[in-house]
């Protein structure tokens, strides 16, 4: 999956029952004003529906935003469904209200990347273009 030209593609998705989307929809708008292609799945997305939008769209990379607390299961569930689907090679990171303890074990699970309260949406677009689709982060 994803391609090798082009811009960098990534789905931006809200998964699960958290109907605040505000930080979601800033971070798609950075990432689109530096050049990228983002396509925005809107509020309570299944990990099903975001990993095959992802596969239909070619992204490069998902961007998850969890507020609800669910971020373990459903940062879990998207990996499960790439590595099914042999998708593995499409980056996950995310962000939200994720608690300090949560992050390394999500690291260790596959999730490339967290940020918290406070990362700032330059930080965002640097881990993105020095993270996705580089010799480094598909070794």
């Amino acid at each position: 999956m994803g391609v090798t030209a082009g811009p960098i593609r990534v789905v931006v998705a809200k998964p699960g029952l958290d109907g605040h989307d505000r930080g979601a929809k800033v971070i798609a708008r950075a990432l689109r004003d530096a050049g990228m292609e983002v396509i925005y799945t809107g509020l309570h997305q299944t990990p099903e529906q975001i990993v095959d939008t992802a596969i239909q769209e070619d992204a490069d990379a998902i961007g998850l935003s969890v507020l609800s607390g669910a971020h373990n299961t459903l940062f879990a569930r998207v990996l499960e469904l790439l590595a099914e689907r042999d998708a593995q090679d499409i980056k996950v990171f995310g962000g939200g209200i994720i608690p300090e303890a949560d992050i390394g074990p999500l690291k260790e699970r596959g999730v490339a990347e967290i940020f918290t309260p406070g990362a700032t949406t330059t930080a965002i677009v640097e881990w993105v273009r020095e993270n996705i689709r580089t010799p480094s982060a598909q070794a």
